[in-house]
């Protein structure tokens, strides 16, 4: 208690704490994309469920790896050398985790671009996706994630109480954030398509870490919401032309 009381009374915690729960919430915006395209492909009646329970799992974890940090550490620590290059274990969940993305949202382009009668995956296209299946691919992608954020956390405070509590508002926060988020993204095929490039430029980013090359987040998020705010200017146009032709009609 004395510990906790001495922590409310400093500031540099709370600085830290303030820098911490952005840094998480940023983190999260990759793993609430994931989750609001997949979910979508559900029956309407369980993509919520799908997402509550998706975003919970992600709480979960990472509220269970910080019980670990000892452990989550050592996962920094190499383990094996291919062609002169050290990997850790993080280094190849990453890679795995980059790997997986690229091949969902590379999957996911090619059926939306070139639908096939023959395929069954087109027939169903909103529905091809079964609920356990969604909920793997959803705890797939929240380990991967999770550690990355709590690796994060262990790198920028040292105090638990600190990490404990920006990882419980940022996984609210996402909470909060993907009802709305998802059905932005139903509601625009648009934007369906420019979070499926944020997927692919999310696991490349994963790969280039898991394979040493650091690259910085800011840039990552800069592009992202570059190319976010130029489809919101083109959305506006489209509605204006929309509004004029329903105006001369």
């Amino acid at each position: 208690m004395e510990y906790l009381l001495q922590l409310a009374a400093s500031p540099t915690a709370w600085v830290a704490l303030a820098t911490l729960i952005v840094m998480e919430i940023v983190l999260g915006i990759d793993n609430l994309i994931f989750i609001s395209i997949l979910t979508n492909k559900l029956p309407e009646q369980h993509r919520a469920k799908a997402r509550r329970i998706g975003i919970s799992m992600a709480l979960i974890l990472r509220l269970g790896l910080l019980s670990t940090i000892a452990f989550i550490v050592q996962l920094t620590a190499p383990v094996i050398e291919l062609f002169g290059h050290a990997f850790s274990w993080k280094d190849m969940i990453l890679i795995a985790g980059g790997l997986f993305l690229l091949w969902k949202a590379t999957n996911e382009i090619h059926h939306s671009m070139d639908p096939s009668p023959d395929d069954p995956l087109s027939k169903t296209s909103n529905v091809s996706l079964g609920f356990a299946a969604a909920i793997g691919q959803i705890l797939m992608l929240d380990l991967v994630f999770s550690i990355d954020s709590i690796i994060t956390a262990v790198g920028m405070t040292e105090h638990l109480p600190i990490m404990i509590i920006a990882v419980v508002v940022s996984v609210l926060v996402m909470l909060l954030a993907a009802e709305p988020l998802a059905k932005f993204i139903n509601d625009n095929p648009t934007v369906v398509m420019l979070a499926l490039g944020f997927l692919i430029m999310i696991g490349m980013t994963l790969i280039a870490e898991g394979f040493g090359a650091h690259v910085p987040k800011g840039y990552v998020y800069a592009a992202m919401a570059f190319s976010a705010a130029i489809e919101v200017l083109n959305m506006l146009s489209r509605r204006a032309k929309q509004k004029k032709a329903a105006g001369q009609a």
